[in-house]
């Protein structure tokens, strides 16, 4: 990666989460034993006994599980050693998905595994990782084993009741007064009322407390965060100051709305954006092309930025420094007609800031060394910047929150939030390290709070059927475990996609939210998650084993798909209206 040589020198000091051993002299709490522990072993002299105690093995993921469920602190209590010797999952970064069995015909992988499209600076070129399994020595054996665990009793035991009433409540409120009463040096999150979900935001999406934050109306991932797979979710962008204020640094929301959609233009590649109304006299810029200034619906020129930002350098395809992301993960709000919404209660808040610009030919570096360092079989390895997350080398520190045992959200743990770092790194699929902001709903129609309510299955760019209608028939089920019987029920036939019938649905919402009874299911297997903490062994909502996973992968022998069942595809999505 781009800084490796230097992650090699600050290894031994703690300050990496390296690929290598490393050595720690931090004192071992009393009491503390390992399974490898000896009883009674002989004395020695103090060097060499000094050497046997090797602190790391007397402390495992098992200990931090422990503390971690009986710890109601924001900030969970650090390990006595460097954390990279309590992971339990060193390749926590290849998710539970990429362990499904395709057997030679179904495909869910190639939504991330992509190879370059051209002018793009993402070259990670892994669109043959549709085809094979190429996994590391250590990732063959299928570490998420919650994904193996029948939760169908524990989840009986919670009425509908007691979850309904779980979901409903606030947890996010007080999680910035606590992270301030201790001092934390990261993000703390600093947008009022985001529990209300839309009603913390106007119609244009901005935030009303007036944080700067800005939510926007986005067609989810397939299939992980559509809701009848275990989730709701929202995600926020703010620009940096320079980008929210005119040339002589007062706040102006024209030209925040101005940067704005030059941000979604450049990310999307677009040479024209579609805005509401917007006074270019407010701006000072004619953007649209016709030498006088108005009021415009339509920007033309998206070559640069407005505002205090316009001498910032504008590079395709990549955010801004200093750009930021909030991304919360809820449970399935459901009410008593089965309609589905975003509760209050959050399972997990994520947030990214691009804390350093990097230029196209670094970012090609950086892919480059992570291809070489898979090819020789290195473990992943980041840079730890302590309270503020994981540097992924590519500009952007990815830090989050997650619920304790109590419901609480706390910081996560360093295993915890290593999981998160190779989607938002090493995948060939995403534009600058991220997903949501390019699947927005083109120009002024997509700014406000996500609503999948009216939203159609709008197709990929360069396909003409829909991307949903694409996926069901290419992943062979409804969702990355080939699984949820209720999407096959709804939308197969005899093992085949009814076409027809996913084309007849008259939104997203109806396409892939579950029952009010599958949704309660659900929340109520990730309220058995809550109460275990055992979140590195996954964080997967199931109630029963998916029967479509591997437990262990042979790389030379499992079933890979022929060259027809491989895709290009691009994240982008074409909301056109449809004319066939």
């Amino acid at each position: 990666m781009i800084r490796s040589a230097l992650a090699s020198v600050l290894c031994p000091l703690g300050l990496v989460a390296c690929s290598r051993p490393v050595t720690s002299t931090a004192p071992v709490p009393d009491g503390a034993v390992s399974e490898t522990t000896v009883a009674n072993p002989p004395q020695r002299a103090d060097s060499e006994a000094d050497q046997e105690k090797r602190p790391h093995e007397r402390y495992t993921h098992n200990d931090v599980l422990t503390r971690l469920r009986n710890d109601d602190s924001v900030i969970p209590e650090a390990p006595p050693v460097h954390a990279i010797h309590t992971m339990y999952n060193r390749e926590a970064i290849v998710p539970p998905m990429c362990y499904t069995r395709t057997e030679g015909q179904h495909n869910p992988c190639y939504v991330c595994h992509q190879d370059r499209i051209k002018g793009r600076p993402n070259v990670m070129n892994d669109g043959e990782l549709q085809q094979a399994y190429s996994f590391s020595e250590v990732a063959t054996q299928n570490q998420w084993r919650n994904l193996f665990e029948d939760r169908t009793k524990r989840v009986a035991q919670i009425s509908d009741a007691d979850i309904l009433a779980w979901i409903a409540q606030d947890n996010y409120s007080e999680l910035a007064p606590r992270l301030r009463e201790v001092a934390f040096e990261g993000y703390i999150p600093d947008l009022n009322n985001l529990q209300l979900a839309a009603d913390a935001f106007d119609s244009e999406g901005f935030a009303r407390d007036g944080s700067g934050w800005v939510a926007f109306n986005y067609k989810p991932m397939p299939s992980t965060f559509w809701p009848t797979n275990g989730a709701t979710d929202d995600v926020m962008i703010r620009l940096p100051a320079a980008f929210r204020t005119t040339v002589t640094g007062e706040y102006s929301r024209e030209v925040y709305r101005a940067n704005l959609a030059l941000v979604e233009a450049n990310i999307k590649g677009f040479a024209t954006i579609s805005v509401r109304d917007l006074d270019e006299r407010v701006v000072g810029e004619d953007l649209n092309g016709d030498r006088r200034l108005g009021t415009i619906q339509l920007i033309k020129q998206t070559e640069k930025y407005v505002g205090a930002a316009r001498t910032v350098l504008r590079q395709p395809f990549l955010y801004p420094q200093d750009t930021e992301f909030l991304h919360s993960v809820r449970y399935i709000g459901v009410d008593a007609a089965g309609n589905v919404f975003v509760p209050p209660r959050m399972k997990e808040l994520r947030y990214m800031r691009k804390r350093w610009a990097v230029s196209e030919p670094q970012l090609y570096e950086a892919y480059m060394q992570e291809h070489d360092a898979k090819d020789v079989g290195q473990l992943p390895g980041y840079i730890d910047r302590g309270q503020y997350g994981f540097d992924n080398e590519m500009g952007w520190v990815v830090a989050g929150f997650i619920e304790n045992r109590n419901g609480r959200l706390r910081v996560n743990t360093f295993e915890e939030n290593f999981f998160c770092m190779g989607c938002h790194t090493s995948l060939g699929s995403t534009i600058d390290s991220t997903f949501s902001f390019a699947r927005k709903v083109d120009g002024a129609a997509g700014w406000g709070y996500i609503n999948l309510r009216g939203m159609p299955d709008a197709p990929n760019l360069g396909e003409r059927r829909g991307e949903i209608a694409t996926y069901l028939e290419r992943a062979g089920g409804g969702g990355e475990f080939r699984s949820n019987p209720e999407m096959v029920a709804r939308w197969f036939t005899n093992g085949v996609v009814d076409q027809a019938k996913v084309a007849a649905a008259k939104d997203v919402y109806e396409l892939v939210t579950p029952s009010r009874e599958r949704a309660l299911r659900l929340n109520k297997a990730y309220r058995v998650l809550v109460e275990d903490q055992d979140f590195l062994y996954g964080r997967d909502a199931t109630v029963t084993p998916p029967a479509n996973v591997y437990d262990v992968v042979d790389n030379e022998n499992a079933p890979t798909l022929p060259q027809e069942r491989t895709f290009s595809w691009d994240i982008r999505l074409d909301w056109s209206p449809r004319v066939d």
